[in-house]
């Protein structure tokens, strides 16, 4: 039997937002790696092994995933959102180009729907225009790197969506970022905290610079940020799609 690996992406929490490609590859599946909530999503089934592991030992999993696809197994690596964006196969490729077997294994990369998106698409269309995404934690980056490309992209003029803002181990870092928005932009610029979208969890809120607080993001928020031009008609809030000459 031959073995494979794909790394699925399951959307930002409602099961609607999984795509028909996703759910064909969990269907086809003998087993699935990955984050502890992530593979919680999955409904066991006879003839699937699954393999839940705790955060920060992304490379384990993805060697875990290719033995086990060289055993000729059939394996879905599950990630929230979309799983090339702070997500799993980037690991899965970083895992293979340390075995320096790249042939050795087929493998598959679905897309899903991230939750910067899906937050954008509940608020209006924040991110109508250029926009950047940038992961706030400092897991795999100094805290320095975090606040250089946040102040570069904001003098750039993106919009930004951040990912990872705050946690109960880095609960000060979100504050460190908002005032370097402030030495960057103006008070009014809109910035969105959507919190759990498209679960009974959702709560979203639109604020000014001038009013967000650190307190206002988890790490189970998307927060983003409008650019000088970003605009608030009655609930809604959408970015322009042209910059004036």
């Amino acid at each position: 039997m031959t073995g494979w690996v794909t790394v699925a992406g399951l959307g930002p929490g409602a099961e609607a937002q999984v795509t028909p490609e996703v759910s064909l590859a969990l269907a086809e599946a003998t087993d699935v790696v990955g984050y502890f909530p992530y593979v919680a999503r999955v409904a066991p089934r006879p003839g699937l092994v699954l393999h839940p592991s705790d955060n920060r030992v992304e490379l384990d999993r993805a060697g875990l995933a290719l033995d086990l696809a060289a055993a000729g197994r059939r394996v879905v690596i599950v990630s929230s959102g979309d799983p090339g964006v702070f997500a799993m196969a980037s690991a899965l490729f970083e895992a293979i180009d340390a075995r320096g077997n790249p042939d050795a294994t087929d493998i598959r990369i679905l897309p899903g729907i991230t939750a910067m998106l899906a937050a954008a698409a509940r608020a209006g269309a924040p991110l109508g225009h250029d926009f950047c995404a940038i992961n706030l934690s400092d897991n795999l980056k100094p805290l320095s790197e975090v606040e250089r490309r946040v102040r570069h992209a904001a003098l750039g003029g993106f919009a930004m969506a951040f990912y990872n803002p705050r946690s109960n181990s880095r609960p000060h870092q979100f504050g460190h970022v908002l005032d370097v928005l402030r030495e960057t932009c103006e008070p009014a610029r809109l910035i969105l905290f959507a919190r759990a979208v498209s679960t009974p969890d959702e709560a979203l809120s639109t604020v000014t610079l001038a009013e967000a607080v650190p307190e206002m993001a988890d790490m189970r928020t998307v927060v983003i940020v409008g650019n000088a031009a970003t605009r608030r008609i009655g609930r809604w809030i959408y970015t322009p799609r042209s910059v004036p000459a």
